[in-house]
């Protein structure tokens, strides 16, 4: 009975590791896209206190390329949709992986307190 306490234990004890893991990973993409948005806020605000006739360029590999001011705008109101979405995905996903430690933190404790209850009574 002990042995097998003990392999579930262990078991939960891996998968709680491996979400932990995960969890890690996810929480360090979200900040990633948090970055992103914060890098892409800036550039929207520089363009929009440029005039109609400004020239704009964008970096293409080694190259500028000059691109129209609109064009420039609406490329950057798409990235910063873009990322919002992201960001609601990964908030979703990393919410997620807290329940499911929660949920597997808590079967730790009882295997524990189970195997501690093992101990005590033989």
């Amino acid at each position: 009975m002990t042995e097998e306490i003990q392999k579930k234990l262990q078991k939960e004890f891996e998968l709680f590791n491996n979400l932990k893991k995960e969890y890690l990973k996810a929480v360090s993409q979200r900040q990633q896209l948090d970055s992103q948005m914060n890098e892409n806020k800036a550039v929207k605000e520089e363009l929009s206190l440029l005039k109609k006739d400004a020239e704009v360029y964008k970096l293409i590999g080694p190259v500028l390329v000059k691109q129209d001011l609109e064009e420039a705008r609406q490329n950057v109101a798409k990235r910063l949709e873009y990322i919002n979405k992201e960001m609601k995905r990964s908030d979703g996903h990393i919410s997620a992986l807290e329940n499911k430690q929660e949920a597997v933190h808590e079967n730790l404790n009882k295997l524990k307190s189970n195997l501690d209850n093992l101990k005590i009574t033989a």
